[in-house]
């Protein structure tokens, strides 16, 4: 059986483990690293998506990284219980144009015994911005 460390339930520094480790495989900006953290049937809404298993992430992440080039994300835990983690983030990219861009977020994650992630609800709102005016260099 697959498993994901840490597993819940979890505490403080558990919680802060996961979000760290997913703060760094999104930052890959390596589809298929990143799928491997999801249940094979998990289930997301992102933004106004709904996407439904590992194969399903692996199509929409490939395509988000063609047009949001350069990214760059920070996530930050914003709660915890059992086997659920709330965080909030925000990452930078530019488009195709070199126009750049920052999304704040949140993401409400639920994970099942394994440690895999089985759920993942996520509110995003992009501003644009100058480039002189980006966080994450």
């Amino acid at each position: 059986m697959e498993k994901k460390f840490p597993l819940p339930p979890f505490n403080l520094e558990t919680a802060l483990q996961k979000v760290q480790q997913g703060e760094d495989a999104w930052n890959s900006q390596d589809p298929q690293r990143v799928s491997q953290v999801y249940t094979l049937d998990t289930e997301w809404r992102n933004r106004d998506q709904f996407i439904n298993g590992r194969e399903e992430v692996v199509l929409f992440l490939t395509e988000k990284w063609k047009k949001e080039q350069g990214y760059k994300l920070k996530k930050e835990l914003w709660a915890f219980t059992d086997n659920r983690i709330a965080v909030r983030f925000e990452y930078e990219f530019h488009d195709e144009s070199g126009q750049w861009f920052r999304a704040y977020g949140n993401e409400n994650w639920e994970f099942n015994a394994d440690g895999l992630m089985q759920k993942r609800f996520a509110s995003i709102n992009n501003i644009s911005i100058d480039g002189k005016d980006r966080k994450f260099l």
